[in-house]
């Protein structure tokens, strides 16, 4: 069982990302993706993380569908990238920070 833990937000995500996806993009679950692989990489000290569409599915409460959409909206804006080893290996997420470039 995990514990409680916090992580820190940049202002960016809050002041100029959820308007530009919730409000721009009309895509909430773009937002919610893009929280929660934040937290899984930047809030565990990580790099990357390893997740299936099933497992980003089942831990952000959105359908398979719901979150293929906002994959494709986030790969679009360059907010992730994401490796594969094959076409049907799970892909490995990457956050790409380009407000702090």
């Amino acid at each position: 069982m995990r514990t409680a833990s916090s992580i820190r937000l940049e202002m960016y995500l809050v002041d100029v990302l959820l308007r530009d996806l919730v409000g721009h993009d009309r895509s909430a679950p773009a937002y919610l993706i893009f929280l929660y692989l934040y937290a899984q990489t930047f809030g565990q000290s990580q790099r990357s993380v390893k997740l299936s569409l099933a497992r980003l599915a089942e831990a952000t409460g959105l359908s398979k569908s719901a979150v293929q959409s906002a994959l494709r909206i986030l790969y679009r804006r360059k907010l992730i990238r994401a490796n594969r080893a094959s076409r049907t290996a799970v892909p490995e997420y990457f956050i790409q920070r380009v407000w702090a470039r």
